[in-house]
């Protein structure tokens, strides 16, 4: 028997507790990293909820940029023949889940990568649910901001999840980008607030984000109306991350 279900209150959402079987692979949750001292709690938050989700699951942390520890250095710490699953603690495709976590790992095959926290359905449940405590109403639009990445993937990701998110509103949804893609965020609101026309509805940014720190503080000077809070904390995120971890495993048993 692979463990048993409790029932876990955390962040005020019931989630199911699992046991983790014995000589489990080890999750690496790896994450960008920020000098932004909340937004570093927010990530370390997350890593609690996951050991909370999956007691005896032993989960090491990382980054690709920024924080220590680095995620090549925690892969080359494991013992040799350690099993371990690499969980992007990451939003979308891009150059970090393309080269550098591929890089970290390619010397160890027993290490591997598992796929970032979105696109995901929960994840647009979880923007809806903020955007309407914002006070959405049905004549304004919605900008969904995500960090950016230079390579394609990171677009289509967005995209996705901002599809996703219409599914679920009435509004106009589109995506803009803080870095590294187009249209910029500004940019972004100035073609909504147009595209919105004389009809009095606002322009609410969608904060794609994880936690606080640069991207989300240059969302406030983008012109927009409102601006939500990052997705942290939300229990919801640590329970995509044992997901994408379990996917893993399935897939090679």
């Amino acid at each position: 028997m692979d463990g048993f279900f409790l029932t876990a209150v955390l962040n005020r959402c019931c989630l199911n507790v699992t046991l983790a079987p014995m000589n489990s692979p080890v999750l690496i949750a790896c994450a960008h990293g920020t000098r932004n001292a909340e937004g570093q709690a927010a990530i370390r938050q997350v890593m609690a909820e996951i050991e909370a989700l999956r007691p005896g699951l032993q989960v090491l942390e990382a980054y690709v940029d920024v924080q220590e520890p680095e995620l090549s250095g925690v892969v080359e710490g494991l013992p040799e023949g350690t099993a371990a699953v690499v969980v992007p603690l990451l939003l979308s495709t891009g150059f970090h889940i393309k080269v550098d976590v591929p890089k970290a790992i390619k010397s160890r095959p027993e290490v591997v990568a598992a796929r970032p926290l979105g696109p995901d359905p929960r994840l647009a449940e979880l923007l809806a649910a903020q955007l309407r405590a914002a006070g959405l109403n049905e004549n304004d639009g919605v900008l969904l901001a995500a960090a950016g990445s230079s390579l394609p993937d990171g677009s289509v990701d967005s995209e996705e999840q901002a599809r996703l998110l219409a599914e679920l509103l009435p509004n106009k949804v589109r995506v803009a980008y803080g870095a590294s893609a187009q249209p910029t965020v500004p940019d972004g609101v100035a073609s909504l607030r147009e595209e919105l026309g004389s009809g009095g509805g606002r322009v609410f940014v969608a904060s794609y984000l994880l936690a606080t720190g640069y991207f989300h503080d240059q969302l406030f000077t983008a012109g927009a109306d409102v601006v939500t809070a990052p997705l942290l904390p939300s229990g919801v995120l640590a329970e995509i991350a044992l997901e994408r971890y379990d996917s893993v495993l399935a897939a090679a048993s």
